[in-house]
C-alpha cells in the first residue's frame, strides 16, 4: 500500500496484552449490543463463541504486550456501544485526533486540555490505558499559528510604504477609555492609575478572570465611524504586556453578522512592555469593528498606543513608514524550539498518567527514505501542514525526546513511528539509522513504531524482513495502526463488491500478521498491537479508507471472519477447534 496519509476519520491505537488460557473463558456479553446472544440464547457457535480478543494474548510470554485500538473521543466518553465494546476486548486505546497539535493548540497560542483530562478519567474509570498520540507531526497542526511566530516584523521607520494617519482618536488612553468596549466571560476593563503606561502616563487594562471555551467569549473592542475599505492593507502598532505570558487573536469585524472581515493575527506579550505590529487586508464589507479576542487568556493585558491606519503608497505628506524585517533562521529556530517545549510541556502537565508516546510521527520522507520530510520545495502544502525540522533541523526529534524526558513522567516510553515500512524495506531503514542519529546525540528512544496500513496484495516477504529489521534493532517494537483493506489501487474493494473469499483471505492476513510479530520480534521486545480501525469504514466523505471493510467488526458492530483470524494468532492457534 503506497504512500498513505492519516485524517480526520483515523479510528486510533491501543497497546495489546492478553493471556491464553487452557480453556477458552466464556463469552463475554455486551448487554447494549443486540446483535450478541444473550444469557438466555442457546449456546454461542462459531464467530460468537470467540472470548474476547484481550483474552488471547499470552502475558508469560509476551508481558509487556498490550492489545491497542484506535477511538475517536467522542465514541469512548459517550459510554455507549462502542466504549463496551472496546473496553472489553482492548488495553488501550489511542485517540485518532485529540491530541494532535491542531486540537491542542487554539488560534492564539492557548492549549485545550480539558478533551484529554476527560478522556483519561473515562479512560482510568474502565481499566484501560491511553496511548499518547503524538508530539510532533508535520500534519494537523495549528500551522497559522506557528507560521505567525516566524513571520517577518513589520517596522515602521524612516523606509518602505507611507502610513495614512491612525484611525483610532484615542489611541493613548491619556483622556480615559472613551470608545473602548468590552464583554463576555465577566471580564472588566479601565484606566490605569498615571504612570501604568507605557513610558508614564496611562495604559487601558482588560482582565478576563478564567480561561472560556472560546477566544471570542471575552471581547475587547473599538468602533470605526465609517468601514475600513475593502482589499486595503492596514497596520496595527501598539505597546503591550500582561500579568502573565500568553497572546490573544486581533481583527476587524463586521458588527452586523459577527464575520470575520480581516485578521491582524496574533498579539504575544509577556510581563514587560514589549512594541507589536502587525497588517492585514481587509476582506469584506462594513469593516466596523476592530476587536481582541481575549477568551482563552485568563489575566491581565495593558494596551497602549494602539494605532491601525493604511497603508498608503501613493500619500507623499506621511510622516510614518512600514517596511518588513524577516527573521533570520536562528532566530526562527530559537522561536519554534521553544513552542515545541512549550507545547509539550502543557500536554504533560496534565498526561503524567499516560506512559507512552509518539515523540515524532513520520518523519522520513517517500521519495528519499534515508532522508527527513520537508516542506521546501513541495507544489503542495496544505493548511495544517507544518515541519518542524525545516526550522530546527535533523536534531529536531533530539529536542523533542528531550523534553518528553523533563517533563514526563520517569517511566515514559517515546517511541519514533512512520508508516509503509513493509511497503518499502528502504524507509524501514531509513527510520532505524535516524533513531541511530538521535541517540548519538545524547537522548535514548524506547522504541519504533510501524503503521501497517496494508491490503491482500501486501507482499508477505516483505513484512516478514521489516519484521526482522526491527527486532535487530534491540528497541521496543510496536504495531501502531493496523488495518487491512481487501484490495489496493483507485478502485479498493469495498462492502458492496465484498466476496465471501476476500474476508477468508483478510481473516488469514491478520493472522499472519500478528503470528508473525509473535514469531519473529523477541519477548523482551513486544510492545503490542495496536488495531487502527476495529470497524469497517463507513461511505462518508474524509472517512479513513473510506467505505473499505477493514475492521474485525462490520458497521454494525458484528464480528467478521477478521475478528477469528486476529484472536488465532494472538492464541497461537485456530481457537475454533477449542469450542
Amino acid at each position: 500500500m503506497k504512500h498513505i496519509l492519516k485524517f480526520l476519520f483515523i479510528i486510533f491505537v491501543i497497546s495489546l496484552v492478553s493471556c491464553a488460557d487452557d480453556k477458552p473463558p466464556k463469552v463475554i456479553i455486551i448487554d447494549e449490543d443486540p446483535k450478541k446472544p444473550n444469557n438466555g440464547d442457546p449456546p454461542a457457535t462459531g464467530i460468537d463463541a470467540y472470548d474476547a480478543l484481550k483474552k488471547y494474548v499470552n502475558r508469560t510470554t509476551s508481558p509487556m504486550f498490550k492489545i491497542g485500538v484506535g477511538v475517536l473521543l467522542p465514541d469512548y466518553v459517550s459510554k455507549g456501544t462502542i466504549y463496551n465494546l472496546l473496553t472489553e476486548n482492548f488495553d488501550q486505546i489511542t485517540l485518532g485526533n485529540e491530541m494532535k497539535h491542531d486540537a491542542v493548540v487554539m488560534a492564539d497560542g492557548s492549549l485545550r486540555l480539558n478533551n484529554i483530562v476527560n478522556l483519561m478519567q473515562v479512560a482510568k474509570e474502565a481499566g484501560v490505558t491511553v496511548y499518547g498520540h503524538t508530539f510532533v507531526w508535520h500534519s494537523q497542526q495549528r500551522a497559522s499559528y506557528l507560521n505567525s511566530l516566524i513571520a517577518p516584523s513589520l517596522v515602521v521607520g524612516n523606509s518602505g510604504e507611507a502610513l495614512d494617519p491612525n484611525l483610532i482618536t484615542n489611541s493613548n488612553f491619556e483622556n480615559g477609555d472613551t470608545g473602548w468596549n468590552n464583554w463576555g466571560n465577566g471580564s472588566t476593563r479601565g484606566i490605569t492609575d498615571e504612570g501604568g503606561g507605557f513610558g508614564g502616563g496611562y495604559a487601558l487594562w482588560f482582565t478576563n478572570p478564567s480561561v472560556a471555551n472560546n477566544s471570542w467569549n471575552a471581547q475587547l473592542a473599538y468602533d470605526f465611524p465609517n468601514p475600513l475599505a475593502v482589499n486595503a492593507r492596514y497596520i496595527l502598532n501598539l505597546n503591550v504586556k500582561a500579568s502573565k505570558h500568553g497572546a490573544v487573536s486581533v481583527g476587524m469585524q463586521n458588527p452586523d453578522n459577527y464575520t470575520g472581515v480581516g485578521t491582524f493575527g496574533l498579539v504575544n506579550f509577556t510581563t514587560e512592555w514589549t512594541e507589536v505590529t502587525l497588517e492585514t487586508t481587509i476582506t469584506g464589507a462594513n469593516a466596523i469593528r476592530f476587536i481582541f479576542d481575549c477568551g482563552t487568556f485568563d489575566g491581565t493585558i495593558y494596551f497602549d498606543n494602539v494605532t491601525v491606519s493604511r497603508v498608503n503608497p501613493n500619500n507623499t505628506n506621511a510622516t510614518r513608514f512600514v517596511s518588513l524585517s524577516e527573521k533570520t533562521a536562528a532566530e526562527k529556530d530559537l522561536i519554534i524550539t521553544g513552542e515545541m517545549e512549550r507545547y509539550i510541556k502543557g500536554l504533560l502537565e496534565v498526561t503524567q498518567d499516560i506512559k507512552e508516546w509518539d515523540v515524532v510521527n513520520e518523519p522520513m520522507d517517500d521519495g528519499r527514505p534515508y532522508e527527513l520530510k520537508t516542506g521546501i520545495g513541495r507544489p503542495n502544502i496544505n493548511a495544517g501542514d507544518f515541519f518542524w525540522q525545516d526550522y530546527m533541523g535533523k536534531d529536531y526529534a533530539v529536542k523533542a525526546v528531550q523534553f518528553a524526558r523533563l517533563y514526563g513522567p520517569h517511566d515514559i516510553k517515546l517511541f519514533i513511528n512512520d508508516y509503509n515500512l513493509e511497503y518499502n524495506l528502504n524507509k524501514c531503514r531509513g527510520i532505524i539509522e535516524y533513531v541511530k542519529y538521535v541517540e548519538s546525540q545524547g537522548v535514548f528512544v524506547d522504541g519504533l513504531g510501524t503503521q501497517m496500513h496494508i491490503s491482500l496484495d501486501t507482499n508477505r516477504d516483505n513484512i516478514v524482513e521489516m519484521y526482522r529489521l526491527l527486532a535487530a534493532t534491540g528497541k521496543l517494537i510496536k504495531i501502531t495502526e493496523l488495518d487491512i483493506g481487501l484490495g489496493g489501487g483507485s478502485n479498493p474493494v469495498t462492502a458492496a463488491t465484498a466476496t465471501d473469499e476476500h474476508y477468508k483471505r483478510q481473516a488469514d492476513l491478520y493472522q499472519f500478521v500478528v503470528e508473525k510479530y509473535l514469531e519473529i520480534i523477541p519477548i523482551n521486545q513486544r510492545y503490542g498491537i495496536t488495531v487502527w480501525s476495529p470497524f469497517d469504514s463507513p461511505d462518508t466523505q474524509g472517512a479513513w479508507r473510506r467505505n473499505q471493510p477493514i475492521g474485525l467488526w462490520n458497521k454494525d458492530f458484528r464480528r467478521k471472519p477478521a475478528y477469528a483470524g486476529f484472536a488465532n494468532g494472538l492464541a497461537g492457534r485456530d481457537v475454533s477447534a477449542d469450542k
